[in-house]
């Protein structure tokens, strides 16, 4: 052939089941464009940036790669002088290798596509084994360090517990600089950052280490010193930063109801469960210890007579206890408040308020003793609602090594007791990393039905047959035996980037298979034999296959060794290498079991097979 048929036969017989395999891929990706969630916002730029790139590497493809092969390659080749030039590259040691085993699968298809079911099975059975994650901790080096103190404590009391936590870490080498924050979270300087609100009993360190093995010893030095209660006064976490939405400790369960009384009690039991598993450790809950407060009884009866109101008393307790602006006082431009309350000397002793003058609207002044009862008591001081219940969070973080639907899964079962004696209107919920999964994946599914719409119709536009389309979308779950095996041999887990690659993977199986089909469906119009069309077609596609795989497969190496990108790129690799094998021996299979390509035709299997495709070679050339 000269270089412009060799050109444009390139695009005629390749272009069109390229654009629909590269669509099919694209298309892969959409519940990771359009998932709506907190999570698909850290994982939306991979759909517009592999559909950009998808796109623009079939143009390349099928315009400037024949392009440029008319302008490079040689006129002649080696070839030239072999009887059937057009078939010469294919008569090779490896092709003639690729031929026999063909022959051998397409004789033997029932036997193929049985053992790839068997494989199927045993990697859905081998699923279950892979440790699940919802988002890695980050790779940064910064630790951080929460402090938070009784509720009720000052901002004093925190200063002071800052100092303590200091003196560590001047002892502790590998560390580049920190920062505390006193009375207050950290401003968002991270993504995934979620700032705590301004509270006097709440401090926060950002501490900046010299690599990954100081992070990891100062995280070990401070995890000890908190087991061992080196900070009984404190409740303390130090953590690395969260990469994906921020969920903080990683195993949750919310407790809801009216009572918050009962609701601490309940948690009672909730606590015990988690710190009965030796995965969980510094387990807490959300709302703290209970505040001090006073509670102050008035006799209505008495102070009616005397012409008071509750507000009267509210009123009046404000201003001593904590003041009410009287007036302004005016400086240059600036308004400054004049307010009035007692001295600190007459609102340090509770016994005192008992003595305060409560004046009626009738100006008469009365001891507030006279018409209520003052007592020291104690309630809670932060209630967190959800759905405008009181909830109650119990928490607890693991160590390392373990992930939280593991860890979660483990205690679920020890609460099923506990869920069974809940009074009604109380429930138990599990929170957490599991809970923010649940909801990504819920993103996730929702678009699942376009992503399948699209394809399938992309498929049936391409093969023009609902038979051949269910063929083609039968092959796309079995990317999870490279999936499995892949995740298993490396120990990386299961999360939900790598969830998102495997969904992608699909796109890519269904691309390769759609790509043979359409080969051998041309083959077949061309008068080829129905063995021999098949073998054809495996042999004019195996290196355009094992190449591109092994390209994708190289390119994917440096991701593999990302915190946050690794179990996808682990997980797509092992499913590319089975593709591979699914597309150049299943697929066959499947094709000649699907049409009943006769056994007739097979008989003896490989070498009639490849005398066959032999000799459509030659008629062919």
């Amino acid at each position: 052939w000269d270089k412009f048929r060799a050109g444009s036969f390139a695009y005629t017989s390749t272009a069109f089941p390229m654009l629909t395999g590269t669509l099919v891929t694209a298309a892969g990706y959409l519940p990771v464009g359009l998932a709506q969630s907190s999570t698909g916002e850290y994982t939306r730029d991979i759909f517009r940036v592999v559909g950009m790139s998808l796109i623009l590497s079939w143009i390349v493809a099928v315009l400037f790669v024949p392009y440029l092969g008319s302008l490079l390659l040689p006129v002649g080749t080696s070839h030239a002088a072999h009887h059937d030039p057009e078939h010469a590259v294919y008569d090779t040691r490896f092709y003639r290798g690729m031929r026999r085993a063909v022959a051998w699968v397409i004789g033997a298809r029932w036997w193929v596509i049985a053992a790839t079911v068997l494989m199927f099975l045993i990697s859905v059975a081998g699923f279950t084994m892979i440790p699940r994650q919802f988002f890695p901790s980050s790779d940064r080096l910064e630790v951080m360090i929460d402090l938070r103190l009784p509720e009720g404590g000052s901002f004093a009391a925190s200063a002071r517990a800052v100092k303590r936590v200091e003196a560590i870490l001047q002892q502790q080498k590998g560390i580049r600089s920190w920062v505390a924050y006193t009375g207050a979270g950290t401003p968002r300087f991270f993504l995934a950052f979620s700032p705590v609100l301004q509270t006097p009993n709440f401090a926060q360190f950002v501490i900046n280490t010299d690599n990954v093995p100081a992070r990891e010893a100062l995280l070990a030095r401070l995890t000890a010193g908190i087991d061992q209660g080196e900070f009984p006064d404190i409740r303390m976490r130090a953590s690395r930063l969260e990469l994906g939405p921020p969920v903080g400790y990683p195993v949750q369960f919310r407790i809801t109801g009216p009572d918050p009384a009962e609701l601490r009690r309940i948690a009672v039991g909730v606590g015990e469960a988690l710190r009965a598993d030796p995965h969980i450790r510094n387990v807490s809950d959300n709302w703290g210890n209970l505040g001090k407060s006073v509670a102050i009884t008035i006799d209505q009866d008495k102070a009616r007579l005397l012409g008071l109101s509750s507000q009267d008393v509210a009123t009046t307790l404000q201003t001593v206890l904590q003041g009410a602006m009287i007036s302004q006082y005016r400086e240059n431009l600036d308004l400054i408040p004049i307010v009035l309350r007692a001295t600190a000397a007459e609102r340090r002793d509770l016994a005192d308020l008992g003595q305060v003058s409560i004046r009626g609207a009738n100006g008469q002044t009365v001891p507030l003793s006279q018409i209520a009862t003052v007592q020291p008591a104690m309630e809670e001081a932060f209630i967190e609602r959800r759905n405008r219940l009181p909830a109650l969070t119990v928490r607890g973080d693991i160590g390392d090594g373990a992930q939280a639907p593991d860890v979660t899964a483990e205690i679920l079962p020890h609460l099923d007791a506990l869920k069974a004696a809940l009074p009604p209107g109380y429930a138990i919920e599990t929170a957490g990393a599991v809970e923010e999964a649940g909801k990504g994946q819920a993103s996730v599914n929702a678009v699942m039905p376009l992503m399948v719409l699209v394809m399938l119709t992309l498929l049936i536009i391409q093969m023009q047959s609902f038979s051949r389309m269910a063929m083609v979308l039968l092959t796309a779950p079995l990317g999870l035996i490279g999936v499995t095996a892949a995740l298993l041999a490396t120990g990386a887990p299961f999360g939900f980037v790598a969830m998102l690659g495997f969904i992608a993977l699909a796109g890519i199986i269904m691309r390769n298979s759609v790509i043979l089909v359409d080969q051998i469906e041309r083959d077949l119009r061309e008068g080829t034999e129905p063995a021999a069309a098949i073998a054809n077609a495996v042999v004019r596609r195996t290196r355009p296959i094992l190449l591109t795989a092994a390209a994708a497969i190289l390119a994917l190496v440096p991701l593999a060794f990302s915190v946050f990108w690794g179990p996808m790129a682990i997980a797509i690799m092992g499913g590319l290498v089975s593709a591979t094998a699914l597309t150049l021996f299943f697929v066959p299979a499947l094709y000649a079991a699907w049409t009943r390509v006769p056994r007739a035709a097979q008989r003896p299997r490989a070498a009639g097979i490849e005398a066959a495709v032999n000799k459509n070679a030659i008629a062919q050339g």
